[in-house]
C-alpha cells in the first residue's frame, strides 16, 4: 500500500513541475492543464511512468496533427475552437474510459492484462479519430456520409474521406505501437487487437455522428467517451473470445 501511495505522490510532483514549466505552451487551456495534471497523477499511480508517458504521446501527437493546415480549416469554419488548444472537457472526453481502466488494474489486478489492452485500445481509437478528422478536413478531396455515401461538405458529422480513413488507420497503428514499446501491451496479438479495435471504434463514431449526434444533441465529448468505450469493450471481448476458442 505504501508503494502505491508513493507512486501517486511521485506522479503528482512530476506533473506539477512539468505543468508549471510548460503551461505557457498553447497546447491547452488553464482548465485543460489542471485536468491533465489530475489525469497524469492518477495514471502514474496506476500504471507507473509507462501509462503516463503513453498519454503524453497521445496528447502531443493529437495536438500536433490538429495544427496541420489550421489556417485553412479556420477559413473553412471547420477548425477546432481556441486555436486547437484542449480544454478540460476535451481531456476527460478523450481519457475518461482509459482512466477507469487504469484504475481497474489496481482494484482487480487478476485481470490486469485485459484492462491494459482496453486502456491501449481506448487511446488508439481516440488518436485514430483525431488523425482521421484533422487530416480529412484538410486534405480530403471528397467527403461522404458514412451511412449513405452521399457526398457532403468537409467537417460534416459522420463524414469520411479516403485520406481521412487512411490517416485514422495510421493513428491507430501509431498509438498501438507506442503502447507496445512502453509495455502497456506485450504481444503482437494484443498489438493487432488494439489497432483493429481503435479503427473500428472510429468508424462507429462516424456512424454515431451521422445518425445520432445532431438528432439528440450529443456533445463531441460524449461521443468521444462512447467511441473510446466501444474500442475498449471490443478489445476485451476479443481477448475473451480468443481465450475461449484456444481453451
Amino acid at each position: 500500500m505504501s508503494l502505491i501511495i508513493n507512486q501517486f505522490v511521485i506522479g503528482f510532483c512530476i506533473n506539477f513541475i512539468l505543468i508549471y514549466i510548460f503551461c505557457k505552451i498553447p497546447l491547452m487551456t488553464k482548465g485543460g492543464w489542471i485536468s491533465a495534471g489530475i489525469l497524469g497523477t492518477i495514471l502514474w499511480g496506476c500504471l507507473s511512468w509507462q501509462g503516463w508517458m503513453s498519454v503524453v504521446f497521445y496528447l502531443l501527437f493529437g495536438s500536433l496533427v490538429t495544427k496541420i493546415g489550421y489556417k485553412f480549416k479556420k477559413e473553412q469554419g471547420i477548425a477546432e475552437k481556441r486555436g486547437g488548444r484542449r480544454g478540460s472537457e476535451n481531456v476527460w472526453g478523450s481519457a475518461a474510459t482509459g482512466l477507469v481502466l487504469a484504475m481497474m488494474t489496481k482494484f482487480n489486478p487478476s485481470n490486469e492484462i485485459l484492462f491494459k489492452v482496453g486502456f491501449a485500445a481506448s487511446f488508439s481509437a481516440k488518436l485514430a479519430d483525431t488523425f482521421g478528422s484533422e487530416i480529412g478536413k484538410r486534405f480530403g478531396k471528397d467527403t461522404y456520409l458514412i451511412t449513405s455515401f452521399k457526398k457532403v461538405e468537409r467537417g460534416t458529422e459522420g463524414g469520411i474521406s479516403i485520406e481521412g480513413t487512411l490517416a485514422s488507420i495510421f493513428g491507430s497503428i501509431l498509438m498501438a505501437y507506442i503502447m507496445l514499446r512502453l509495455s502497456i501491451i506485450s504481444t503482437k496479438y494484443y498489438f493487432i487487437v488494439v489497432i483493429v479495435s481503435g479503427f473500428l471504434a472510429t468508424l462507429f463514431e462516424s456512424i454515431i455522428g451521422a445518425k445520432f449526434q445532431n438528432k439528440y444533441k450529443l456533445s463531441n465529448e460524449l461521443v468521444n467517451a462512447i467511441q473510446t468505450s466501444i474500442a475498449s469493450i471490443f478489445s476485451i471481448f476479443s481477448l475473451f473470445l480468443s481465450s475461449y476458442f484456444l481453451n
